[in-house]
């Protein structure tokens, strides 16, 4: 599938604002990155941690890269990692994230995300496949250790908190409603190894010889275990090196590169753990020395608000779920931000709805793209200057090559749905100790998605689903995403997901879950939702059952998870069918 330049069609929607050409990145790792960063901008705020009472703390760029130098010195001496040794950090958004991932950047260690809200058995699977020795990890989930810490290779614990780095007062006023009303703080239990606060951590480092050897590092050394979200099996560790997410950096800025500017402030509602806010939030803005307002959890949505209020965002990222959750609040809707200029949408579908409503709320756009966790994230985009293609994810990104192909790897027809394969330097170099799977994920360079998409003439692309979700009724393929869209349109529906059934008759046979919208006056009932779908759907693409919930389950950046649903089904359903 080698490609020409008539095989590429979005080159003309990138016009005179972005070069065709990937432009190489200036750096050889993302230490140097960040120590270049906090150099020219030294004196500019980095980060600004908000909590939902509006309390607050910042760290200049100064501070991170001096916070980060004595973190580096901590993991090499008073740990005794070499380079290579894998650093996990288990933390919510807050000033400790950027100060522990930089320094292990800057001590040539690979960093381990991981999701705060893992349970222990999840938390000793990922150590123990990912070899972590260093785990730093918020106060709030302590209780955890004592039964995860001795059963990995873990040989040092860091303890952080969320007001980690505020000003006293607050901090304290902070600590004292985790502990004495929320009881969220609980005891540190004793372990054979060391359990220190960042703070004394940083005490130590900064005692020790700095470390400066981090120039010895290559683009192609890994940087990152960044583990898949286990929508479609076990969670697996996509190697990424310093060279994928410099690259994939060049490719966020060529296409947004009129409003990603050190004049901007970005809210980073989304956690930086995940990669697509650690990408086009933490390195993207940061690189180019803008002002990153973090919001430990945006849920409920009200965290936001304060955030919002009291700081001059100018960019929003997020998912469908959360856009649509603003939206929903009165405080957004009747004052939305005066200083927003841009707002950038992945990790699952945006629905056109919800697009239209954000534009009349605020007199912004969406721009939804399209990226992965093996693509360091972003693939695809629409291009700002652009007019904007609802629905669609827009064009690859500079340096990229896509294929859409059917089951025997074969290009399908122009306008046909086909698998997205990918090809870019932003691709991982493989999945951690898991060669089988990622001689299947990766083949000749070219990355198989999983997902089914169609392009137009012009190279927009739009996600048809994701190739395992896929329904087949009486022989059909029924696209979740497209009735999930359309239930979207229904007033009475704040949320809904769409999934397969067993059925004796067809097959399988369409189920919807939806919210019912507290908002609206009128009760929702099933009747009306298949009614609803009558109007604008096909007859075998209807859902032919319909559950009510009062809520849906999410990941941790929002995105509704089907497979949570489809577990319940296979239990439903087992022995019956």
């Amino acid at each position: 599938m080698n490609k020409t330049a008539s095989d590429r069609p979005w080159l003309a929607a990138y016009g005179s604002d972005i070069s065709p050409v990937l432009a190489p990145s200036p750096y050889a790792s993302l230490a140097e990155l960040v120590q270049d960063a906090c150099a020219r901008f030294a004196e500019k705020k980095a980060f600004t941690c908000v909590v939902p009472n509006g309390m607050s703390g910042s760290h200049t760029f100064a501070q991170v890269g001096t916070l980060s130098d004595d973190f580096a010195s901590f993991l090499r001496h008073d740990c005794g990692l070499k380079p290579g040794a894998r650093v996990a950090l288990q933390l919510p958004n807050g000033l400790a994230y950027p100060v522990a991932a930089f320094g292990a950047f800057k001590a040539g260690c690979v960093l381990v995300n991981t999701n705060p809200l893992y349970t222990a058995s999840e938390m000793i699977h990922q150590f123990n496949d990912a070899g972590v020795e260093v785990l730093v990890i918020s106060d709030m989930f302590a209780d955890k250790l004592a039964e995860v810490v001795p059963q990995t290779s873990i040989r040092h614990v860091v303890l952080a908190g969320v007001p980690e780095f505020f000003p006293r007062i607050p901090e304290l006023v902070i600590r004292g409603v985790q502990k004495y009303w929320t009881r969220s703080l609980p005891p540190i239990p004793k372990l054979a190894v060391p359990v220190l606060r960042i703070r004394d951590a940083l005490r130590l480092g900064r005692k020790q010889p700095e470390v400066t050897d981090w120039d010895k590092l290559k683009q192609n050394d890994l940087a990152m275990l960044q583990y898949t979200g286990g929508t479609t099996g076990v969670p697996k560790g996509a190697m990424l090196s310093h060279g994928n997410i410099l690259a994939n950096l060049e490719q966020v800025r060529a296409m947004g590169s009129h409003h990603i500017a050190g004049k901007d402030c970005v809210l980073t509602a989304l956690p930086v753990y995940h990669i697509f806010a650690f990408t086009a939030n933490l390195m993207t803005f940061f690189a180019v020395g803008a002002r990153n307002i973090l919001v430990p959890s945006p849920r409920p949505v009200q965290n936001i608000q304060r955030a919002l209020e009291n700081y001059p965002v100018t960019c929003i990222t997020g998912v469908n779920t959360l856009f649509n959750g603003l939206m929903n609040e009165e405080w957004f809707a009747a004052y939305p931000p005066k200083s927003l200029t841009a707002a950038i949408a992945g990790g699952t579908a945006l629905h056109g709805a919800v697009a239209e409503r954000w534009e009349k709320i605020t007199g912004t756009r969406i721009a939804e793209g399209y990226g992965l966790t093996e693509s360091s994230p972003l693939v695809t985009f629409n291009p700002l200057e652009q007019p904007m293609r609802t629905g669609s994810i827009g064009v690859p990104v500079p340096g990229t090559d896509i294929a859409l192909v059917d089951d025997n790897a074969d290009p399908v027809a122009d306008g046909q749905p086909g698998e997205l394969l990918v090809r870019g330097p932003q691709v991982m170099l493989g999945y951690w100790n898991r060669p089988e799977d990622t001689a299947q994920t990766v083949q000749n360079g070219w990355l198989f998605t999983g997902d089914v998409a169609t392009m137009d003439e012009d190279g927009y692309l739009r996600i048809v689903d994701r190739k395992k979700d896929m329904v087949l009724v009486s022989g059909f393929n029924v696209y979740p995403n497209e009735v999930e869209d359309c239930l979207a349109k229904l007033p009475a529906v704040l949320e809904a997901a769409v999934v397969g059934v067993p059925d004796a008759k067809s097959g399988e046979a369409v189920r919807a879950y939806v919210v019912r919208n507290p908002d609206q006056p009128d009760e929702l009932t099933k009747q009306d939702v298949i009614a609803h779908c009558r109007k604008y759907l096909a007859a075998y693409k209807v859902p032919k059952s319909v559950i009510i919930r009062d809520e849906l389950p999410k990941s941790p950046i929002g995105k509704i998870l089907r497979k949570d649903l489809k577990a319940e089904v296979r239990d439903e359903f087992a022995g019956k069918v």
